[in-house]
């Protein structure tokens, strides 16, 4: 068990205050060769039990593979209402509070990031992808991905993933992933560290004029 008595009452009365629409939670595992899958299952089955507006598919990327109907990349991978959202890894430890926030936040349709920001980022209409680097230790991450699930809940043209850089290795050293929270937007702009709003919101405008 995952969540403590405490941690459900807490999440079953935020999430019945707070949460508006159904959210759909999908997760992508398989049996083999995916040390956190099984970990990962658990705790989103623990976590949809605390409200019966979080509904959550599990598949498995072999068994179900006809059913999915495309290649999953990374397993453990949690999506969050449509495609555009993603946890690739176990969402642990300062992650977990970045997955709820999520959930109220697709089921608000209300993005957390300024009416400035929202603004900007709805006029990007070319497709952007952001991927944050993450660990599950670091309490400066949670920022980046927010603001990275953010900007995609705002514009359909944003795909944004959470990479947990351990679980991920080889991928982490592909993008030179040396310390976290590190941001990759499009494959050319790199963020490295915690950064304000603003600063990840000009990086975004620039990856997109230069797309």
């Amino acid at each position: 068990m995952f969540l403590s008595e405490k941690d459900r009452a807490y999440l079953k009365d935020r999430f019945s205050k707070e949460m508006i629409n159904d959210v759909k939670v999908t997760v992508y595992t398989k049996s083999i060769d995916c040390e956190y899958c099984p970990e990962t299952e658990q705790l989103m089955k623990e976590l949809a039990q605390t409200s019966d507006k979080i509904k959550l598919e599990i598949l498995n990327v072999i068994i179900d593979k006809n059913k999915i109907g495309e290649e999953i990349e990374r397993t453990p991978m949690i999506i969050i209402g449509d495609k555009r959202i993603k946890f690739s890894g176990i969402p642990a430890g300062y992650e977990f509070a970045v997955l709820v926030e999520d959930i109220i936040e697709v089921s608000r349709s209300e993005p957390l990031l300024s009416p400035t920001s929202v603004e900007k980022i709805k006029k990007i209409d070319k497709p952007i992808d952001i991927k944050v680097f993450v660990t599950p230790t670091c309490p400066y991450c949670p920022r980046m991905v927010k603001y990275a699930h953010s900007a995609a809940l705002i514009n359909p043209n944003i795909n944004s993933e959470m990479i947990e850089a351990t679980e991920f290795p080889e991928l982490s050293n592909a993008y030179s992933v040396y310390g976290v929270p590190k941001t990759i937007i499009n494959d050319t702009i790199e963020i490295e560290g915690a950064v304000p709003e603003e600063h990840f919101v000009e990086e975004l405008l620039r990856a997109y004029n230069a797309a």
